[in-house]
C-alpha cells in the first residue's frame, strides 16, 4: 500500500480550478517532486496534503487513513517553506525543540530528540548559534531538522532552494539527496525548476493547469515526453509541427514544413494520427561541415544562423535550405579549445538517427 494516495482531488477558488481531479500514489521512502509553472496547482496540492487547505472533492489518504477533517497538527506531516521560517531570536536547538514543546513532549526527552535531529542533518556543535550566524545551507538544514524532530511520515518542501544562488543551490541539492537517503522518510518536493527536479527526484509529476500531464522517472520524462507541453517544459527541445506521411509499426515518415521528410519514432498513443509534433532534443542532433555518421538517416544542409555559448556547451541555430531553423547542442569538450566550433554563416550539415526524434500526437 502506498504511503500517500491522492484520489481525484479537486480544489476550486470561485470559477478558477486550481487542482483538477488529480490522482497519484507515493511510496514510503520516495523523493517525489511536483513540477510545473507558476499557477499550475502544485503548491495548492501540497497545502492540501499538509492540511492547510481542504479539497472540494476527492480524498487524501496518508498511511491508509482518510485525512478529511484531520487538522495539520494531527497529520504527522511537516513542511519546510522557502523562507525556512526560523525564529531569529531562538538558537538552533531552541528552534528545533519548539515543535516538541508544542506537542507536549516530556521535558526529559527533548534534549535527546534535538541532538538526534541535529545529527541527522550534520549540525552537531552548532546548537547555540542563532540563525543569522549560519550560512544559507545551514539554515536550510535547521529547518529540515525542525521538521524531522517529530518523526513525520512525510516531509513537504515548498521551493526551499528558490532563493539560493546557482552554486549554493547545486550544493544544497546534493545535501538534500544525501539527507533523504540517510533519514529514509518520504520527501514531497515542489518546484518550478526542471533541472532541480531532474537532479533530485525518484519520480516527477509534471503539472499544468491543475492536472498531471505526465508522471514518470526523470530519465523517462526527458527522453520520452508524452505530449508537447512536457517536451517543451523539460529541457531544450525542437518542436516541429508535422503531418504523418507513412506509418510502419512504431516508425513514422513525417512531412515537416520548411524541412522535408523525416523518419521518427512514435510514442504510446500515436498510432493512427495524421497531425502532430516532432520533438527533437538539440543534443541528439549531430553537426559537421560534412557528416560521416551513417546512422543519421535524417540529413539536411544549411548554414549557422546564430549561436549561444554557455561554457560547457554551445547551442547553434542552424537554418536549413528549406528555411526551418533547428537548434543543435554541441559540448565544448575539445582539448585546448576555448571558443565555438562554427561561426554564423558557416555551411554545415546536420543529422540525427530515426529514434532520436519522437512523434507526439496533437
Amino acid at each position: 500500500m502506498a504511503l500517500l494516495e491522492i484520489r481525484s482531488v479537486t480544489r476550486r477558488f470561485r470559477d478558477f480550478v486550481a487542482v483538477d481531479g488529480v490522482s497519484l500514489s507515493i511510496q514510503a521512502g520516495e523523493f517525489f517532486t511536483l513540477l510545473g509553472p507558476s499557477g499550475c496547482g502544485k503548491t495548492t496540492l501540497l497545502r492540501m496534503i499538509a492540511g492547510f487547505d481542504q479539497p472540494d472533492g476527492g480524498q487524501i489518504v496518508i498511511d491508509g487513513k482518510d485525512m478529511a477533517g484531520v487538522p495539520p497538527e494531527e497529520r504527522n506531516v511537516h513542511t519546510v517553506f522557502q523562507s525556512y521560517a526560523l525564529f531569529p531570536h531562538m538558537t538552533v536547538e531552541q528552534n528545533i525543540a519548539f515543535p516538541l514543546k508544542m506537542s507536549r513532549c516530556p521535558a526529559g526527552e527533548i534534549g535527546a530528540r534535538v541532538r538526534e535531529a541535529l545529527d541527522d542533518v550534520s549540525l552537531l556543535g552548532m546548537e547555540k548559534r542563532f540563525p543569522n550566524e549560519l550560512s544559507g545551507g545551514q539554515r536550510q538544514r535547521v529547518a529540515v531538522a525542525r521538521a524531522l524532530v517529530n518523526r513525520p511520515k512525510l516531509l513537504l518542501l515548498d521551493e526551499p532552494l528558490a532563493a539560493l544562488d546557482a552554486k549554493l543551490k547545486e550544493k544544497m541539492q546534493l545535501e538534500l539527496i544525501a539527507l533523504q537517503k540517510e533519514v529514509g522518510i518520504t520527501f514531497i518536493y515542489v518546484t518550478h525548476d526542471q533541472e532541480e527536479a531532474l537532479a533530485l527526484s525518484h519520480r516527477i509529476a509534471v503539472m499544468n493547469k491543475g492536472r498531471v500531464e505526465q508522471l514518470d522517472e526523470p530519465a523517462v520524462l526527458y527522453s520520452a515526453p508524452k505530449n508537447r507541453f512536457v517536451a517543451d517544459f523539460i529541457g531544450e527541445c525542437n518542436l516541429l509541427d508535422c503531418t504523418v506521411a507513412l506509418q510502419d509499426g512504431g516508425t513514422l515518415d513525417l512531412d515537416v514544413a520548411q524541412l522535408g521528410r523525416v523518419r521518427a519514432a512514435g510514442v504510446e498513443g500515436s498510432a493512427g494520427a495524421t497531425q502532430g509534433t516532432l520533438a527533437l532534443r538539440p543534443e541528439k542532433v549531430s553537426i559537421a561541415r560534412a557528416l560521416a555518421d551513417e546512422t543519421c538517416v535524417n540529413r539536411f544542409r544549411g548554414k549557422v544562423h546564430d549561436y549561444l555559448y554557455t561554457g560547457d556547451v554551445t547551442l547553434y541555430i542552424v537554418e536549413v535550405e528549406g528555411g526551418r531553423r533547428i537548434e543543435v547542442m554541441l559540448p565544448n569538450n575539445a582539448v585546448g579549445r576555448s571558443s565555438k566550433f562554427f561561426e554564423p554563416g558557416d555551411a554545415v550539415e546536420i543529422g540525427w538517427r530515426e529514434d532520436a526524434g519522437h512523434f507526439l500526437r496533437d
